[in-house]
């Protein structure tokens, strides 16, 4: 389990500078098969069938709003493409390296 995991991501309403390049490939080191993509924190999940990518998805949605922190999803028949920016900083924090170790944590459920 990922440091990370253990975190719980803090409000944020802007006002506060979004992670340096090198501050977001440095956080990137805590994560697997991540890639940061056009300033974008970026995985894609497969699975087996449908419901399984559904029942990924709820399960992530759950996760997302008790941490207040929502991620943009591309959801398929057997795949789920997620994506994390801090919108109100136009940027990366540690609020988007926090979910994507919690939705690793939940893949490998």
């Amino acid at each position: 389990m990922n440091e990370l995991t253990a975190k719980r991501c803090k409000p944020c309403e802007g006002g506060v500078a979004p992670f340096t390049p090198a501050q977001a490939q440095d956080m990137l080191k805590e994560l697997k098969g991540w890639i940061i993509e056009n300033g974008k924190l970026v995985k894609l999940y497969a699975f087996s069938n449908y419901y399984q990518t559904m029942a990924f998805v709820n399960a992530l949605a759950w996760i997302s709003h008790r941490e207040d922190h929502h991620p943009d999803l591309g959801v398929g028949y057997n795949s789920c493409r997620v994506e994390y920016v801090t919108h109100a900083i136009g940027g990366l924090s540690e609020n988007d390296f926090i979910c994507a170790a919690k939705c690793d944590a939940l893949f490998g459920l």
